[in-house]
């Protein structure tokens, strides 16, 4: 087995256990067991686990943005486009409850800090932020302070998400999923 497989195990059962257990809940030495590895190897790849925390946080915003990003398409309106976006992360939650789960607990934890919150915000998903500067320089998106905008997108995201991972079923209904959409829209929309 190769460093970034044993790498991967670490960050798969600490995403495992601090879903299940809470950071505090979750010693390092779990981790190490659930991965299948020494403790000195986790330590070898993070050396706290504070730093194992924040690194997961930013795979799983890496791969999220990856995902929602793909489906972006700059044709057609922005509206549309935005929908696009919004039902593609709505689907990533309902096809990654772990990952998402994990985004629930810790996105607005005190354990990740601002400034790793804002790289994720302004790195990893600054096309988000640059299709709603499109939307205010076309007059459709309201004139608002961008980096407080891009924080009520992620709010309104993490509660429809949380909506619908507590109810799986309504997150395969078009009217609920449309309804999200528009909550979402008429939140940025002037």
């Amino acid at each position: 087995m190769d460093i970034k497989d044993k790498r991967q195990q670490i960050l798969d059962a600490a995403l495992m256990l601090f879903n299940a257990q809470g950071f505090h809940g979750t010693s390092t030495a779990s981790i190490a067991k659930a991965a299948g590895v020494a403790t000195g190897t986790l330590f070898h790849h993070f050396p706290n686990k504070e730093t194992l925390l924040q690194t997961l946080f930013l795979a799983v915003k890496q791969e999220f943005a990856a995902a929602i990003q793909a489906m972006a398409s700059p044709d057609g309106p922005l509206e549309q486009q935005a929908r696009r976006l919004w039902l593609g992360a709505i689907d990533w939650a309902l096809e990654h409850p772990d990952k998402q789960q994990f985004f629930q607990q810790f996105s607005l934890s005190v354990e990740i800090p601002l400034a790793l919150r804002e790289q994720a915000m302004q790195e990893i998903l600054g096309f988000i932020g640059a299709m709603i500067a499109e939307g205010q320089r076309l007059g459709l998106v309201a004139e608002l302070p961008l980096a407080l905008m891009l924080e009520n997108c992620h709010g309104q995201y993490l509660a429809a998400t949380r909506f619908f991972l507590d109810h799986p079923a309504l997150g395969q209904d078009h009217g609920h999923r449309e309804a999200s959409f528009r909550l979402f829209w008429r939140a940025l929309a002037l």
